[in-house]
């Protein structure tokens, strides 16, 4: 779904690309044995090798080659046998050794394919260009002194997939899309937490505007570490629309990365293409390339668990759910978890699907809960929905039993006995409220002769009665025949 920018001389397009960075989930970090854990005190979680002592030398990290591996598998990537990891060399604070230990031209994974589903319901492939390891730098902290800045070396070396797209992202809508595809997969097969929150994944944004029709590409500048979806697609807009305006006006686009401010909704430069980094990239001496064989990979991917795509491909077939529901139920490992329990214990899987997505998903939201925190346990919610195919309670009274069971937990059999709940479905009751009905209108019953389509009123007289109890299909049948 390409979006156009409407300018003063014409219409414009924009050309995106993603480099996704997310934390490797591991117990210890890339090079060092130190642990990979978030939330210690600040410089906790360091070794000689993180503080790039003289002579401690670095050692790969199996699991995070594993778990790169993994991950560029669910991505449909190449695996490369061979990959080799390159100093990366430029200096900040953070960063003690003073390169990075990264992937330059053989990195572990090669090129795949994310399918990402669209608000309008049709799909689109973004590629892959690569998926590479690295370590992650340390934190600067700016804001405990007036007058200095501190270093938090806790994030230094841990292990970092930098996922790089191919720039085929037309919109801030595909890039959501494809960000939260990534965030979902890595969710999914366990290789990064995804918490955006604490930094286990960013973006930087790569942005070019041109003509709509015209194929060369333009230049594009780098938004760097943007940490939530909603930032994402609010930079490519800012920065598209700035670039518009700066080449209608008869200007260029510096090549150069610069850094999204939020709260004054504006790109600035941080470094231009002339002051850019020289990384003199060189494989590391220290560190043999990592050749891998057939066998790790088969072990790698027999231990991926069912992929959201396959999983939403069976719930359409099986469950016969719209692509919609699907892809809704699918998008968070924990959410589709809990709807294949809510399905596993009722007979309309299609009607379970409509309750998880509508009414349950929708409280969350509205409480600000996620399904962690879900007052409603699956089991119950599907007991409640077993009460509306066995007509114990109509779809009305159920809305009415969930919003009780969503404050108080309550099971719903325990609500409808207590409230009195259940649904008449004794002919002779209903036949006997229809016929007092029907005795107190005889003008309504006159117009409904003439009208049909008037019986509804009627309808809304006898749920009135029983206090929304009646079996609707019941009363409808019953009225249909008393007022031929």
């Amino acid at each position: 779904m390409t979006a156009i920018i409407k300018g003063t001389t014409g219409d414009w397009e924009m050309v995106i690309g993603l480099e996704v960075h997310a934390q490797i989930i591991s117990q210890s970090k890339l090079m060092s044995c130190s642990p990979a854990s978030f939330g210690a005190q600040p410089n906790e979680n360091v070794s000689f090798v993180d503080s790039a002592f003289p002579g401690m030398l670095p050692v790969v990290n199996k699991e995070c080659v594993r778990q790169a591996v993994r991950t560029g598998l669910a991505l449909g990537a190449k695996i490369n046998k061979k990959s080799v990891f390159a100093r990366k060399n430029y200096f900040y604070a953070d960063l003690p050794q003073g390169y990075q230990i990264s992937q330059a031209d053989q990195p572990t994974v090669g090129e795949g394919v994310v399918t990402i589903d669209l608000q309008d319901g049709t799909t689109k492939e973004i590629g892959i260009e690569r998926l590479h390891i690295e370590q992650d730098a340390g934190k600067s902290i700016h804001d405990q002194h007036p007058e200095k800045s501190f270093i938090d070396l806790n994030r230094s070396g841990v292990g970092l997939m930098e996922i790089v797209s191919n720039p085929d992202i037309r919109s801030a809508e595909e890039a959501g899309a494809y960000f939260t595809k990534i965030q979902t997969i890595v969710q999914y097969i366990d290789s990064c937490d995804g918490i955006m929150a604490r930094g286990s994944m960013r973006a930087d944004v790569n942005v070019s505007v041109r003509r709509v029709g015209d194929k060369n590409l333009g230049t594009r500048t780098e938004c760097k570490n943007i940490n939530s979806v909603r930032f994402i697609k609010q930079a490519i807009m800012v920065e598209a629309t700035r670039q518009v305006e700066i080449l209608e006006n008869g200007g260029v686009i510096d090549q150069e990365t610069r850094l999204f401010d939020a709260e004054k909704g504006e790109t600035r430069t941080m470094r231009s293409k002339e002051d850019a980094h020289d990384y003199r990239y060189f494989p590391d001496p220290d560190l043999l390339p990592v050749v891998i064989d057939d066998e790790f990979i088969n072990e790698c991917k027999d231990s991926l668990p069912e992929l959201p795509d396959t999983k939403k491909e069976r719930f359409i077939n099986e469950f016969g759910l719209s692509s919609y529901d699907g892809a809704v139920l699918v998008a968070n490992k924990k959410n589709a978890s809990y709807f294949e329990k809510v399905a596993s214990g009722v007979k309309n899987k299609k009607l379970a699907a409509n309750w998880v997505v509508s009414e349950l998903f929708g409280a969350l939201k509205k409480a600000e809960l996620d399904i962690n925190d879900c007052p409603v346990k699956a089991q119950d919610l599907a007991e409640l929905i077993s009460l509306i195919e066995d007509n114990t309670i109509s779809g009305k009274i159920a809305k009415e039993v969930f919003a009780d069971m969503f404050k108080t937990s309550k099971k719903p059999a325990v609500i409808v006995e207590e409230k009195g709940l259940k649904q008449i479905t004794d002919t002779g009751a209903i036949e006997g409220i229809i016929d007092t009905v029907i005795t107190e209108n005889p003008n309504q019953v006159a117009k409904v002769k003439e009208n049909p389509k008037l019986i509804g009123w009627f309808v809304g007289q006898v749920m009135q009665k029983t206090a929304g109890k009646a079996n609707p299909a019941m009363v409808n049948k019953l009225l249909a025949q008393k007022l031929k």
